[in-house]
């Protein structure tokens, strides 16, 4: 996972998988990363093959700490099964998705 500022937002990328075993640790990471006015969060999930109900978790929870910054939590490049499951659980009405 790799993680870098650009202005007010976080951009998060190389998530190999976001679940059970590593969610957690992945949100405490991004939260800790979000300081000095950083307010929100691009998450690239262009190379993310396993997405569970754990990593759907952490990513509302995300979105929650953007919103309470007055921020936005952004989704780039979903791979398709990624992208299906954000479907299959309505998740695709609450982030915004972006494909490039």
């Amino acid at each position: 996972m790799k993680m870098q500022i650009q202005g007010e937002t976080l951009r998060i990328s190389d998530i190999r998988e976001l679940g059970a075993a590593n969610s957690n640790d992945f949100r405490d990471r991004a939260r800790a990363a979000l300081v000095d006015g950083k307010k929100n969060i691009e998450i690239d999930l262009s190379q993310t093959m396993f997405l569970d109900s754990c990593g759907l978790g952490t990513l509302i929870s995300l979105h929650k700490t953007t919103c309470s910054r007055n921020g936005m939590l952004r989704l780039l490049n979903p791979t398709p099964g990624v992208q299906q499951i954000l479907e299959l659980t309505r998740m695709h009405r609450l982030f915004e998705i972006v494909k490039n």
